[in-house]
């Protein structure tokens, strides 16, 4: 039965690459928009993520997500510090410069700068320089794609020594190194804390954050609210903080509808392409299901070789779908735009249960048809 299965599938070439075709369009389209859709949110959390050495991190009260700043007064430094479980914690500045080169061109940076003494929060994968370069007078580290964007024409490699000016401040390129894509595509300059409060317009406060590490045995979760109690500030895990970073995004811009709504065309139109395929080619057999009826078969065996058939189908259409879409990222994972886009298993897993959904959804119309053909069928003109 299942011999007869298959070649009842494969004798109509053209209708089995439709259907293969309907599946593998449909994985290919949902897949893709929703790595990029996750590739986007994680890119929301990126600097929260890269700064691996910190459990917690501390904030005022009205902030909302990380790109969204407003300044904690030096005393809560030493406030945080003096919290029973805290093993250290460090100031940390974020907010945007404005850079200009030798050549008088002018970019919008992101500043971010680091403890002077232990430099938490500083990249630590480097492509020019080290962690050194950031404690020379007047040094400034970019990120590799960061730096492309200031110099398109030129090896960023080769830029360690330039000088350019923030402020009316001169700083010095000292380091160029590898940090997670932003959200917002703006450089990402790292200094010293000292140097960002130098290179940024006077004002009353200037510490954006306090990252903490917690004491060994020492709940990060159960810390984070003492020092809450404690201090008046807010306090949240790195997982909490990227997660109300990446939920601000979600529920506060359109990005999540408009990738929905694709993919979910997606799914609609490779519903609407297999179902109604496998429902013609269904119809077309009548004949072949009414004979092997005629002879014997029972509504169960008829069944398991229309579910074969699906089966192969939906792998087949499956398999080429994700392999386009895998294709798809690693053609383009060199350029800026796509870096750290990938294709996760669990896009993998949740794709291949959609198709399966389609798949199941073709069977059930074509089954119908199937269990109601009366063996006669055969015998008439």
């Amino acid at each position: 039965m299942r011999t007869v299965a298959l070649k009842m599938l494969l004798g109509d070439s053209a209708k089995y690459l439709a259907l293969v075709f309907g599946v593998a369009f449909a994985t290919l389209l949902m897949s893709q928009q929703v790595s990029i859709f996750i590739g986007l949110m994680t890119r929301t959390a990126s600097q929260v993520l890269d700064v691996r050495e910190a459990d917690i991190w501390v904030m005022d009260t009205r902030v909302r997500y990380v790109d969204e700043v407003e300044p904690l007064p030096d005393a809560a430094l030493g406030r945080v510090r003096s919290v029973d479980g805290v093993e250290w914690a460090a100031p940390l500045y974020k907010g945007l410069a404005i850079l200009r080169t030798q050549d008088g061109l002018i970019n919008q940076v992101s500043l971010v700068g680091v403890d002077d003494e232990t430099l938490v929060g500083a990249p630590r994968e480097w492509l020019a320089g080290d962690l050194e370069a950031l404690r020379k007078p007047g040094g400034i580290v970019f990120d590799r794609e960061g730096a492309s964007l200031i110099w398109p024409d030129a090896d960023v490699l080769t830029k360690v020594g330039t000088e350019a000016e923030i402020n009316d401040r001169r700083v010095v390129v000292t380091g160029i190194a590898n940090a997670s894509a932003p959200f917002i595509t703006f450089p990402v300059a790292y200094v010293r804390y000292s140097e960002a409060l130098r290179l940024t317009p006077p004002q009353r406060n200037k510490m954006s954050f306090v990252i903490v590490r917690a004491g060994d045995g020492v709940d990060a979760k159960a810390l984070a609210e003492r020092i809450t109690a404690q201090t008046g500030y807010q306090a949240l895990t790195w997982n909490q903080f990227a997660w109300r970073s990446v939920n601000y995004y979600l529920t506060r811009t359109g990005i999540p509808i408009n990738f929905g709504i694709t993919v979910f065309l997606g799914f609609l139109v490779g519903a609407a392409v297999t179902a109604q395929t496998f429902y013609l080619f269904v119809v077309e057999n009548l004949r072949q299901f009414g004979a092997l009826k005629a002879i014997g078969a029972t509504n169960a065996q008829i069944t398991g070789m229309v579910l074969l058939q699906a089966l192969v189908v939906g792998a087949m259409g499956y398999g080429l779908g994700i392999g386009a879409c895998a294709l798809f990222f690693e053609s383009l994972s060199g350029l800026p735009a796509f870096e750290n886009f990938a294709l996760l298993w669990q896009v993998l897993v949740g794709t291949g249960a959609v198709v399966a959904l389609i798949i199941l959804i073709s069977v059930m119309a074509s089954l119908l048809k199937v269990f109601r053909v009366d063996p006669a069928i055969v015998f008439r003109g």
